[in-house]
């Protein structure tokens, strides 16, 4: 498989700027891998597909206000700085992403705040675009956190031109979101309201929780035809052992393993036992999913609609066959779904 045979033609007005207006009443695509045929629901009909004793695997990582803005030292001029990594807690030091880029030298002071009330020096530039940061900070840890939050804005991507609005702090957080440190949401999980989970509960289907804290590297372009020459970046992951029984008993069982989002699937595929069942993992993958692949813990998954030539529709091309995929997509298009991270969303049986 080559790079070019993820591209196709996505109308601009398809990417969508805002959340549905309620959580479970996005479009559902459901794609059947079996019989290739494709209905179009909407999310809350999802619990139809599901039986007492099958496994939705959750990303329970929680977004952090990654994007601050500051001004430069002497020119005030205006820098975003996107929170990357934290490095070193006791040193303040990130891993950040500065625009403009070209502007921002080692050496160079940042000033954030209306009251410049938090200092960061330039120590590294490690990439062309990225750089290493030293906030100047003589507060506690915990100050030092709340000040980055509350300076912070939620890291929409940006795609969505539009200004960040208070609701989206809310929206753009799974309503499972517990650990923080990822600073995209993991999208597939935005759908699902309290409502919807009560009744899938109720219903009988198990929740296994891990956590994937998602960097930019799952966004960032493959620029090489042979996608075997991709490197994706590292993200750190945790499976617990509570996570690891359910997923398993449930495949023992031939009950449904449902991994709910692209980033639970490379999780599940970054730690699995030589039986083909899970093993509990804490550590980093910088796995790449894409055709063909032989997946051995999911056996149905919920992903949203994802860009051209993306890592994420490389995976689910990998899990429902190129041309299924392909054709889905081509109706999606023509039916009106809404993309990326706030659009409808698919389910793959």
């Amino acid at each position: 498989m080559k790079l070019s045979n993820f591209d196709f033609d996505l109308p601009k007005d398809l990417l969508a700027e805002y959340p549905a207006e309620h959580r479970d009443e996005s479009r559902l695509m459901v794609v059947h891998r079996d019989s290739g045929k494709i209905e179009h629901k909407m999310f809350k009909d999802l619990i139809d597909y599901f039986d007492e004793g099958d496994v939705m695997v959750l990303n329970n990582t929680k977004v952090f206000p990654a994007r601050l803005f500051g001004n430069k030292e002497k020119t005030g001029a205006r820098i975003e700085v996107f929170l990357l990594r934290e490095l070193n807690q006791e040193q303040r030091l990130w891993d950040v992403l500065v625009d403009p880029a070209r502007k921002i030298r080692i050496g160079n002071k940042l000033y954030f705040g209306d009251d410049d009330s938090l200092v960061a020096e330039v120590i590294d530039n490690t990439t062309s675009r990225g750089r290493t940061l030293r906030f100047l900070y003589d507060g506690s840890y915990t100050e030092f956190r709340k000040k980055l939050r509350k300076l912070g804005e939620t890291p929409l991507p940006k795609y969505i031109r539009r200004a960040v609005e208070p609701e989206d702090e809310e929206r753009y957080q799974t309503i499972y979101a517990k650990h923080e440190g990822a600073v995209a949401a993991p999208t597939a999980g935005l759908h699902f309201s309290k409502h919807l989970l009560k009744r899938l509960e109720i219903k009988g289907i198990d929740f296994a929780e891990l956590t994937l804290h998602i960097g930019l590297g799952t966004f960032n372009p493959v620029e090489v035809e042979d996608l075997s020459k991709h490197k994706m970046d590292s993200e750190e992951v945790v499976i617990s052992d509570e996570a690891v029984d359910l997923v398993n008993k449930a495949k023992k069982q031939k009950r449904k393993v449902c991994s709910v989002g692209t980033t639970v699937m490379r999780a599940l595929e970054s730690s699995v036992s030589s039986e083909g069942l899970l093993n509990p993992y804490e550590g980093w993958t910088n796995k790449f999913i894409f055709p063909p692949y032989e997946f051995s813990i999911a056996d149905a998954m919920v992903t949203n609609f994802h860009l051209p030539k993306s890592t994420l529709l490389m995976m689910i091309s990998a899990f429902a066959d190129h041309d299924l995929i392909t054709e889905a997509y081509e109706l999606a298009v023509k039916e009106k779904y809404r993309f990326y991270s706030y659009g409808d969303a698919m389910l793959i049986l």
